[in-house]
């Protein structure tokens, strides 16, 4: 019985898990799909909170740039308005025939002998019809998205115990954006997002407990820099997808998602070890969607 222990223990695969982003890393920047994204949140700025149209383009990327996402932003700078209809109006309206079917990439994740998750902050329907789109539904074990993380829609949830009313909105958020727009690049006056997203630590350690992930042994893939530094302190092993530069908190970087198998053989080489192994039932994660 020591013996067979010793076996198992000695041939486990160093990985169990592969995390993936979506959105520019399982299909590339160049389909174009970015750009509507960020044409539609502008277009939502300015057509339903109502924000001057000369400070559209830089505040949309740079909460973009300090948050993760520009709605987490915009809530944490006092917007209030409903996640779905933010969703619905920036993702229901994108030209999805931009996304061509990709079998060579879901031939690679099918043979990949590893569980894999996906990792995203965009909402649900919009993970799933990107999915669809790129012929790639079955592949993964679970999804992890906005919703996961953001269960309940907190239009109107304080930012701080001391918030002000409601009654206030309005007033304090132009003085928060107009603090913010003067600094931009003072993280001093960085006020604090209620939504859970990449790039902060909170997100990932939601993410390891609802998927079950030891995250010393899951490979992390993103094409976002910030994203992949925050999974690297929390002990992810991390892949830059969308170039060969490796950033520091970067353990490898692949020009694309299909150059896995060429830069990571080893997630095939786990196949046979992993034959040997006992491993408990898979553990089900809170969204589940079905391209």
């Amino acid at each position: 019985m020591e013996n067979k222990d010793q076996y198992q223990h000695a041939s486990k695969p160093k990985y169990e898990c592969l995390l993936f982003d979506l959105d520019d890393t399982l299909y590339p920047l160049s389909s174009g799909l970015s750009v509507q994204v960020t044409k539609n949140i502008q277009e939502y700025m300015l057509q339903k909170l109502g924000i001057e149209e000369k400070k559209v383009p830089e505040l949309c990327v740079s909460l973009y740039k300090k948050y993760g996402t520009t709605m987490a932003g915009l809530r944490a700078v006092g917007y209030n308005f409903d996640y779905d209809d933010f969703h619905s109006f920036v993702h229901g309206r994108l030209p999805y025939n931009l996304l061509k079917p990709d079998p060579v990439l879901r031939g690679l994740l099918l043979s990949l002998p590893i569980r894999k998750v996906i990792f995203s902050n965009a909402d649900k329907a919009h993970t799933a019809r990107a999915l669809n789109r790129l012929g790639l539904e079955g592949c993964f074990e679970g999804i992890i998205c906005f919703e996961t993380l953001n269960p309940t829609n907190k239009v109107n949830a304080p930012l701080e115990e001391d918030d002000t009313k409601l009654g206030d909105t309005r007033e304090n958020t132009i003085s928060s954006t107009n603090e913010y727009m003067s600094q931009p690049n003072d993280s001093s006056v960085l006020p604090r997002t209620p939504v859970i997203c990449k790039p902060f630590e909170e997100s990932f350690e939601e993410v390891f407990k609802i998927a079950d992930i030891n995250p010393q042994r899951t490979l992390f893939f993103d094409d976002n820099v910030h994203n992949l530094q925050t999974g690297k302190r929390v002990g992810l092993n991390t892949v830059m997808v969308g170039t060969s530069h490796r950033d520091q908190g970067v353990d490898y970087a692949l020009e694309s998602i299909h150059n896995i198998k060429e830069a990571l053989p080893e997630l095939w080489e786990s196949e046979e070890i992993s034959e040997s192994i006992v491993y408990s039932g898979k553990v089900a994660i809170e969204t589940y969607v079905k391209a």
